[in-house]
């Protein structure tokens, strides 16, 4: 076999991600928060990109198809900004006045900053906003511990234990990230003592905060010195049987006691209401506001869809920079290099800023194409209700509007669509198939509200089990399995039966 070097010329097709591509396609994913963070990145960035001040005008677009292409048609006039609107170029001499020999500590000198307002400088106090008009930062849990420990007659090495559990209680309230030979062993102190510090610090408010289990939390305030609960049954319950009382077995408590299942239930309902987790009220969960991006309306018999583009900076190609590439073109060529790369760079700038447009454009009609099409096949939703939701899967969309699936699934991550029935994710219109008997399918979402609905009806005393619901589905004519009724009930975030009873 001879080994040889030669050259051949071949021609080929492959498909290349540019650049330009990876941005649109990175676009269509991000939510509207995001998207409203990537523009005023690239505001910052991008000195060709400016946002449009005129109120209720769309994105418009600054740069045509043929400077899109090379970027330096900007070079020369064009006719399209030849007209008589276009306010005329002004040449600023260096040695003209008011230009860069502004007497700024004059002015400064003048306006008076530090002193008070004459009228000309800062505005009066009265303008700005009142006291009571201002935001305080919410105490903290361990802000507030920390607090009550300096208060307290606590020495110098108990201080040190004490702080060490504060920093270790979690977000509920329970001290589970650290035991007691844990920190006796890093803060080089006796088991003996760090109980005894523990034991003092549980007593703070809120009372039991520090506890390690749920047991310890519902003793200690059960045995609080200012109202204890003498009661023998609510001790034994909290001792050793919570369990049970988890499971509802109140039976095999008054058999494992001895005590009547009436006094049971009203040591049960004196347990119920300790309060099982310390920290609740220092718990501040942040709402979660949901801007839909786009909105369904209903005028007469026929729906409208429209963007929603409150919010979104509208992005134009900076008219100034456009000037001064005209004005570069005109003007001296002695420095060949320096044009050049200045030159180069706006080109880039220009590409980049209209890509961006482009892609945000070709964002906001994908998004209305995609729902314009979910409305096509989702009519009875928007009509009547979750209980009407039809399956339907990605592929269905993308063929109704030729596009790819995975089109379509970026398109519908985290939008959202406001509609009569409410505000809903655009991802919640695709939903599996549950057989009916009858024939035909209903959407999962739609069985989901079936089961929520029928546990809502039910009789607290004897709730359905799985099994029952499943009879009652079956009714209605939904063919399903008990594993899948149990499963839709966890998504649902519902308990079990014995959990749900209610027997007083």
């Amino acid at each position: 076999m001879v080994l040889q070097m030669r050259q051949e010329l071949r021609m080929s097709q492959q498909l290349v991600m540019t650049p330009q591509l990876q941005q649109a396609i990175k676009l269509l994913q991000l939510s509207r928060v995001e998207l409203q963070d990537l523009v005023r990145d690239e505001l910052l960035e991008n000195p060709l990109l400016e946002e449009s001040r005129e109120m209720g005008t769309s994105t418009e677009e600054p740069v045509s198809s043929v400077e899109m292409q090379d970027g330096i048609e900007l070079q020369g006039p064009q006719p399209s900004e030849a007209g008589p609107t276009d306010a005329p170029q002004q040449e600023v001499k260096a040695d003209a006045p008011n230009a860069d020999n502004f007497d700024w500590e004059a002015y400064l000198q003048h306006q008076n900053l530090s002193g008070p307002s004459t009228g000309s400088g800062v505005r009066p106090d009265d303008d700005l906003p009142g006291l009571e008009q201002t935001m305080a930062k919410e105490e903290t849990l361990v802000e507030h511990l920390m607090w009550q420990l300096r208060l307290s007659n606590f020495s110098a090495v108990e201080m040190d234990i004490a702080e060490y559990v504060v920093r270790s209680v979690s977000s509920a309230g329970y001290l589970r990230s650290a035991s007691g030979p844990q920190i006796a062993r890093r803060l080089d102190v006796s088991t003996l003592r760090v109980e005894e510090v523990l034991r003092r610090v549980q007593q703070l408010d809120p009372l039991a905060i520090a506890s390690r289990n749920l047991a310890e939390v519902l003793w200690i305030q059960a045995r609080h010195p200012e109202h204890p609960i003498d009661d023998p049954l609510v001790l034994a319950i909290i001792s050793k049987h919570l369990p049970n009382l988890e499971k509802r077995a109140y039976q095999a408590v008054a058999r494992d006691t001895g005590e009547a299942l009436e006094e049971v239930y009203e040591a049960t309902k004196i347990v119920m209401g300790l309060e099982p987790r310390p920290a609740r009220q220092f718990v501040s969960e942040t709402p979660h506001y949901v801007t839909p991006d786009v909105y369904v309306h209903k005028i007469g018999d026929e729906y409208l869809v429209t963007l929603n583009d409150d919010g979104l900076p509208k992005l134009k190609i900076s008219n100034y920079y456009k000037s001064a590439m005209l004005a570069d073109g005109k003007g001296k060529k002695g420095k060949k290099d320096s044009a050049g790369q200045t030159k180069e760079y706006i080109t880039e700038r220009l590409r980049s800023a209209q890509w961006l447009i482009r892609s945000i454009q070709q964002r906001q009609r994908t998004i209305l194409k995609v729902t314009k099409s979910i409305l096509g096949f989702q009519r009875e939703f928007f009509e009547q209700g979750p209980q009407h939701l039809r399956p339907l899967i990605l592929k269905d969309v993308a063929e109704d509007i030729e596009m790819h699936e995975s089109t379509v699934s970026r398109v519908t991550t985290n939008k959202y669509v406001h509609t009569p029935q409410g505000i809903f994710e655009l991802k919640y219109f695709f939903n599996a198939g549950i057989s009916k008997s009858g024939g035909g399918e209903l959407a999962s979402e739609a069985v989901k509200d079936k089961i929520m609905r029928l546990i809502e009806s039910e009789n607290p005393k004897k709730p359905y089990s799985d099994q029952k619901l499943v009879e009652l589905l079956s009714e209605d004519g939904i063919d399903i399995a008990r594993r899948t009724v149990a499963k839709y009930r966890e998504q649902l975030h519902l308990l079990s039966s014995s959990k749900r009873r209610k027997l007083f």
